[in-house]
């Protein structure tokens, strides 16, 4: 069964994913996590190394398109590290969150997950996008947050700190 809350009223803009993995308690810790689809506002290197969407860079005057990587695959120390070095905004992204047991040749037989697009979100009951993940976060166009997790635990511990979030199965009876 798959748990999952969706917070749109907590926070000014959104995500900012030290406070979430602040509320998890830092469970990401025990995964790792392939992250797709994402657009971030980054403050430093490190976390702009982490958009997968294009990057633009200025010569002469004029804008030049950077492809980027379809995904990043890191453990959850590294992840950790990086949000910790900067905090910044992220617009779009799916963070996908597998058992360290799992082999990331397994996990790419599978399409990549996309945080707009994905219909699982928004229908009863909610599903976690990667057959192999047990928790995906997604910051969604800077409006809302998604969480949703095998472990309802996790859910749990999310919505104690985030006492505006709702429960994603309530919010799309809506």
């Amino acid at each position: 069964m798959v748990y999952g809350v969706i917070d749109k009223e907590s926070c000014r803009y959104y995500t900012y994913l030290k406070s979430v993995l602040d509320a998890i308690e830092n469970r990401q810790v025990e995964y790792n996590w392939l992250i797709t689809d994402t657009e971030i506002v980054a403050h430093n290197s490190r976390l702009d190394a982490l958009n997968t969407s294009v990057h633009w860079k200025h010569e002469d005057g004029k804008p030049i398109a950077i492809s980027a990587p379809d995904y990043y695959f890191l453990s959850g120390e590294e992840l950790t590290k990086i949000i910790s070095e900067d905090d910044s905004q992220w617009i779009w992204g799916v963070l996908s969150g597998f058992e360290k047991s799992i082999p990331l040749d397994e996990i790419l037989k599978y399409p990549l997950p996309e945080s707009n697009g994905y219909e699982g979100f928004w229908k009863n009951p909610p599903s976690i996008q990667h057959p192999l993940a047990t928790m995906e976060i997604v910051p969604w166009d800077s409006s809302c947050v998604l969480l949703l997790s095998t472990n309802k635990e996790v859910v749990e511990k999310f919505k104690k700190v985030f006492q505006k979030c709702q429960d994603l199965s309530a919010y799309n009876s809506q």
